[in-house]
């Protein structure tokens, strides 16, 4: 079995911080993988798994919704009076 080795390039500024990507550079590889992805962007997403999204929404809008009452009825500020700041 044939074992390659991976070798990682870092770019980096003299100063030792990672380089950053021009303005230019991020358009073209946005553009590339639009391109690429550009089929299954079309196909859409199939009937079951909308709605398998939508009832995770609506699971996530009401744990919410009960986290944030939960939170408020502590005390008349908002915040909890239970223990530290989380």
């Amino acid at each position: 079995m044939n074992r390659r080795k991976l070798h990682h390039t870092t770019f980096e500024e003299a100063d030792g911080a990672p380089k950053k990507l021009g303005s230019e550079i991020k358009a073209k590889i946005g553009q590339q993988l639009r391109a690429m992805y550009a089929d299954v962007i079309n196909q859409g997403v199939p009937d079951r798994f909308a709605e398998i999204l939508r009832k995770l929404d609506e699971k996530s809008s009401v744990e919410t919704v009960t986290a944030d009452q939960s939170a408020s009825e502590g005390s008349p500020t908002g915040e909890r009076s239970d223990g530290p700041a989380r």
